[in-house]
């Protein structure tokens, strides 16, 4: 199965290593690749998580975030990477 991760996404990659870089040296290295391996799983496991929002949602390991994907044709395209603290609502609006 093929990954993609699209521009939004791959922008809130950045903006979480960003954050979490600034909280402590080498933080954000360790956010980017956990957020990755997270997102590797889904080579195995893509369909399989609840539906949020009409996106496949799984919930990232390390860090309190969420990971928003569909599925077609073999084809896996994560569209947000989107923190959890954040307001609902402002997600939902994200996701529209």
């Amino acid at each position: 199965m093929k990954i993609l991760i699209l521009d939004e996404a791959e922008q809130d990659l950045l903006d979480g290593f960003h954050f979490y870089e600034a909280q402590g040296w080498g933080l954000g290295d360790y956010f980017i690749d956990s957020l990755f391996s997270d997102i590797d799983s889904l080579q195995v496991y893509a369909g399989i998580h609840a539906r949020h929002f009409g996106f496949h949602r799984l919930l990232a390991k390390r860090f309190p975030y969420a990971i928003y994907y569909r599925v077609a044709a073999n084809v896996v395209r994560v569209y947000a990477v989107l923190d959890c603290r954040r307001d609902p609502e402002r997600m939902r609006t994200r996701l529209q």
